[in-house]
């Protein structure tokens, strides 16, 4: 971690009231409380601002500029979109055409000075926009979209391009959607279908076509947000504009590259508090793909470990591809909370359970074995020499008669099953008709969620494409795979929403009285010595051995003796890393001559490689406990963010390190610590005792609050290892870098 280069933080140098996300000089817009955002101790916000997407999505007016009729022209296929979106949301057309006295029977206005003040809504069919933008200024234009490509998926040029256009945008007061946007916010959605809506977010349009058409298998859409460049609005704005509308059961969002990580936070954090489950698949996990990313929207795509953390505090659900994406908000979104964690997978084919229960536990989803009661009663209907233990497998027959229904009903009846699933590894009709329309039927009676698996190749099947898919009960999968991925996010999920509390609540809104002796120790642009490091460390309160700083052997026996025998000598100087690879550490000294010896070798040593001392440490010797290492620095997108994992020799060897990014509590701490492959290393392991937890989570803790306070002043900081001991008996920085912004 350290020695790397990260992107300075913008929030903390920030003058005293900041325009927050989603707010624009000159308008007043509030968060859920009413009150404009106020800002935490790094000046950085604490709520969410959302525009006024009502105004958008349902308009009283729309002006189409450089609209047209003359068919083969790409304007004209525009303009004609446009129009029958504005019949149906019933918004009055203005188009403007210097050239033209109507199009497609509308009269036209000669130039953007002739249209009404007030305009909702602005469609820029033009390749230049920004004139126009300017123009909609005196107009009093709430929203402009522009289409036009060639800004910053461009490159450095077009991002200068795109910087004007956001400038003019902010000058004249009008919210923009775009540019390098698309048509996806004004497509026909299906008003037939019912029950809770997905929401759309995608900043490629071609990416969110597959979603687009879950209608075709019954699922409700609600709103699509093709945020393209993102130059103003952005996918945060949207996202919190979703989480309060009734109609909206989940988020389903396609992401290259965040433009504002605080932004994103508070957006999913308002998603969370309005219990709105956010699915997501972000792009940019591999080298190829943040590169794919940023030539295509311009925009960096952020350390992915640093957006793995940021979604996973704040509850959103990350997912790996479209057809999981799918999948997955279909089930968050009309599943209602389970009434308990138990899953039972029946089929009429042993093998089908099988597969599903292999994979189901492998991702730690929960298969309860069936009471002795509840088998005796299963076996009123299917055979005793079939297993009905949990996979259930009916043998075949039942399924073609009563029996049937009456095994689903004594399925979703037992308390201890929260969720019912059905693999149907292909169609047998007439019994997978009747298996079909019973479990259609069953779920119409109950608030458990019944999933079906369908696994025919074909899927033109009726009791597929009517039964099933005409069911807005049932969750329908096309594979055992995205099945358990939506189930194992179906109950986290609800346990994330369960208890959530928003960490921007208990975040601090002033510095803390250690930020003025800490701001004392920092060093601008430069690397601290260990024994500055650990000073710093002190001023927080976080436990660091007793030691002493020496300048001479005698000075070193003498304080060997008040540390306490054995101790360890360490080099210290500023800009001194790796002390151990360069023979600067001497460990278990026991005897003033070992002390005595030492002191002469290392100054020896420093000497001989031209390394000038501050001084030699002196330091008490802890031997037992976990090593874990703890850090802090500055993510170009989410500003200071703490990692934590395995230290010493471990941290390089098996690279187990999770990522908080602040604000975040004490659960967000160990929901993160016990995600490390090494976390029975503190519970426990092999009869060791357990580790003192409760002081990591508070260093973790204090380290965050040290972020907060110091801002990007303080570069990086790496802890490793901190020694936490035995529980009760606390944990202890033994190495402390650090380098100041």
């Amino acid at each position: 971690m350290l020695g790397s280069t990260h992107g300075t933080l913008t929030t903390t140098s920030r003058p005293a009231r900041v325009v927050a996300c989603g707010e624009r000089p000159g308008l007043t817009v509030h968060g859920d409380a009413g009150a404009t955002a106020d800002l935490d101790a790094g000046g950085r916000p604490l709520t969410s601002t959302v525009p006024d997407l009502d105004r958008f999505f349902r308009p009283r007016t729309l002006a189409v500029i450089g609209a047209g009729d003359t068919e083969g022209r790409p304007g004209t296929r525009i303009t004609r979109q446009l129009i029958g979106w504005a019949d149906r949301v019933g918004a009055r057309v203005l188009p403007v055409t210097p050239s033209r006295d109507s199009v497609f029977g509308l009269p036209c206005l000669p130039s953007v000075r002739e249209l009404p003040e007030g305009i909702d809504v602005a469609a820029l069919l033009i390749a230049n926009p920004i004139p126009v933008i300017e123009e909609l200024g005196p107009r009093k234009a709430g929203f402009a979209v522009v289409f036009a490509s060639g800004f910053a998926e461009t490159g450095p040029q077009g991002a200068l391009a795109q910087d004007r256009l956001a400038a003019a945008a902010r000058s004249a007061g009008v919210r923009l959607l775009g540019p390098n946007t698309n048509l996806n916010a004004f497509e026909t959605f299906r008003e037939d279908l019912h029950g809770p809506a997905i929401a759309l977010i995608t900043q490629s349009g071609h990416q969110g076509r597959p979603l687009f058409a879950l209608q075709e298998l019954g699922i409700r859409l609600s709103h699509w947000a093709p945020t393209g460049n993102e130059a103003d609005l952005e996918c945060a704005d949207f996202l919190s504009y979703f989480a309060t509308r009734p109609e909206v059961g989940a988020v389903a969002a396609y992401v290259e590259g965040l433009k504002d990580g605080r932004a994103f936070l508070l957006a999913a954090d308002r998603a969370a508090r309005h219990r709105v489950p956010v699915v997501a698949v972000k792009v940019g996990r591999t080298e190829a793909g943040a590169r794919t990313a940023a030539t295509h929207t311009g925009k960096l795509t952020g350390a992915d470990a640093v957006v793995d953390a940021a979604m996973r505090q704040f509850g959103v659900v990350r997912v790996a591809g479209l057809d999981e994406l799918q999948d997955t908000a279909t089930l968050l979104a009309r599943a209602r909370p389970p009434r308990a964690t138990g899953v039972a997978a029946y089929s009429i084919s042993g093998g089908s359970g099988a597969h599903f229960a292999d994979l189901a536990t492998a991702a730690g989803l929960h298969l309860p074995t069936l009471s002795p009661e509840k088998q005796r009663e299963l076996h009123q209907w299917i055979p005793d020499h079939l297993c009905v233990a949990n996979p259930v497998d009916n043998g075949g027959h039942p399924v073609g008669d009563w029996r049937g229904r009456r095994i689903i009903d004594a399925l979703l009846a037992d308390p201890a099953i929260g969720v019912l699933v059905c693999p149907v590894s292909g169609p047998f009709p007439p019994l997978s008709d009747k298996l079909a329309q019973d479990l259609v039927d069953a779920a119409e009676q109950t608030d458990k969620p019944v999933c079906v698996v369908w696994g025919s190749p074909v899927g033109t099947e009726d009791a597929y494409r009517r039964t099933l898919l005409g069911s807005s009960r049932v969750i329908t999968f096309r594979t055992v795979g995205n099945c358990v991925t939506a189930l194992r996010a179906y109950f986290r999920h609800h346990r994330f929403a369960a208890d959530y509390r928003s960490p921007f609540e208990d975040a601090p809104r002033t510095a803390s009285p250690a930020a003025g002796k800490a701001r004392a120790l920092l060093r601008p642009g430069e690397q601290l010595s260990e024994h500055a490091a650990k000073q710093l460390l002190r001023t927080y309160g976080i436990r660091v051995p007793r030691e002493q700083l020496v300048t001479s052997a005698a000075a070193a026996v003498r304080s060997a003796a008040q540390v306490g025998y054995p101790v360890v000598m360490k080099a210290s100087a500023p800009r001194l890393a790796h002390k151990t690879e360069l023979g600067l550490v001497r460990i278990g000294l026991t005897s003033a001559s070992q002390v005595r010896d030492a002191y002469r070798d290392l100054t020896e040593i420093a000497r001989c490689q031209e390394i000038p001392l501050d001084g030699v440490l002196v330091c008490q010797l802890i031997e037992r406990g976990v090593e874990m290492t703890v850090g802090l620095s500055q993510d170009s997108l989410f500003g200071p963010t703490v990692t934590v994992g395995l230290g010493g020799v471990f941290v390089e060897v098996f690279r187990d390190t999770t990522v908080c990014v602040p604000p975040f509590g004490e659960r967000q701490v160990r929901d993160a610590l016990a995600e490390l492959r090494g976390h029975a290393l503190l519970t426990g392991a092999r009869g060791a005792p357990p580790a003192d937890m409760d002081a990591l989570v508070e260093t973790v803790l204090r380290i965050q609050r040290m972020a907060l306070d110091l801002g990007d002043a303080l570069a990086e900081l790496d802890v490793n290892p901190l020694v936490v001991l035995e529980r009760g008996q606390g944990a202890v920085a033994l190495d402390a870098l650090a380098y100041c912004g």
